[in-house]
């Protein structure tokens, strides 16, 4: 081969590997901020968690039931601040976010404290879906958006309906691309005390992040939904592509399974965690992010995050790594 040759040959491989180099580096896990972190009572910090690819500015929501205030909130903690406002826009970084990097909604259920977010931002919001299980948008359209609780912002249900969230129907284990973003979405139903809710795998280049509604074990709820979720996940565990969990723990464990009404504790997540370990072949889960959500707010002098933290820990023959988030905490999972 003569030395012009080998130049051109090592040129064309120095270019084909930078070619190659965004692909091989853009799967980098999911950068996820606490919009809000709570259940129940606490208005202004409810479930919701924003979630984008780690490579992408264009974002969905896990749940919305705080959304204007969670992005005030995160602002102000310093979680926007990569976050860069176009000098054109008549928006504030928060009404940037909401209005042009949020691309979706992934509603688990239409209980109002992962909804009520949505509603109240519908009227300044701009157009884009609401994915979720048909028969959760259905309640949406029927319970909130109807002209009666509030106007139909939607593209179904009572006229008029100004469409300017388009109700994207989930079918169950199908993977379904979220318009606008580099994820797909892929939905698991789950039994929250009698009311559908909703599971959602959000994955970007091979990468993973499980996203949990309410739910109640499957124990007490008498059925397998959340071993149909393990299932569906346990080989995404064992190749180390499932980058973090966000699960709820409403109450400690000494809470009645009768009062649980469709919820999990520190008790039966763990028992539930272990079953996922199994079915990924064991010593699967040591140092997997698990984000605990949706801890009901006390009207008492203390609150149960340490509780539930501590029994979490306690019983935490797994190693996974639990996180009690705050409103406006962010995270790189990867």
């Amino acid at each position: 081969m003569t030395p012009r040759r080998t130049a051109r040959t090592a040129l064309a491989a120095a270019a084909a590997s930078l070619c190659l180099a965004p692909a091989a580096i853009a799967a980098d896990g999911f950068d996820v901020v606490a919009l809000g972190a709570l259940g129940g009572i606490q208005d202004g910090n409810l479930s919701a968690f924003l979630v984008r690819p780690r490579h992408d500015d264009n974002a969905v929501t896990c749940d919305a039931g705080s959304l204007v205030n969670g992005l005030r909130v995160a602002d102000e903690k310093g979680a926007l601040d990569d976050v860069t406002v176009p000098a054109d826009s008549p928006h504030s970084r928060v009404g940037h976010v909401l209005a042009s990097r949020i691309k979706g909604y992934l509603i688990s259920h239409a209980h109002l404290d992962h909804v009520a977010g949505l509603i109240i931002a519908s009227p300044d919001d701009s157009r884009k879906p609401i994915y979720a299980l048909p028969g959760v948008g259905a309640t949406l359209v029927e319970t909130y958006f109807n002209w009666r609780a509030w106007p139909n912002f939607t593209d179904r249900g009572t006229a008029p309906q100004l469409k300017k969230y388009t109700l994207e129907d989930l079918t169950p284990s199908v993977s379904t691309a979220i318009k606008g973003t580099a994820m797909t979405v892929t939905a698991f139903p789950l039994a929250h005390g009698g009311v559908d809710s909703t599971a959602f795998l959000i994955e970007s280049d091979g990468d993973a992040l499980l996203c949990f509604g309410d739910t109640g074990p499957d124990a007490v709820e008498k059925t397998t939904r959340m071993r149909d979720v393990w299932v569906a996940v346990a080989e995404r565990v064992k190749q180390r592509r499932l980058k973090a969990i966000v699960i709820e723990v409403s109450y400690a464990s000494d809470r009645p399974d009768n009062l649980l009404f469709g919820h999990l504790t520190p008790q039966w997540l763990l028992r539930s965690l272990r079953e996922l370990d199994q079915l990924a072949g064991g010593n699967a889960l040591k140092d997997l992010p698990v984000v605990i959500s949706h801890i009901k707010y006390a009207l008492t002098a203390e609150q149960p995050q340490k509780k539930i933290l501590a029994e979490l820990e306690a019983g935490n023959d797994l190693g996974v790594r639990f996180i009690m988030p705050q409103q406006g905490s962010r995270w790189h999972f990867k």
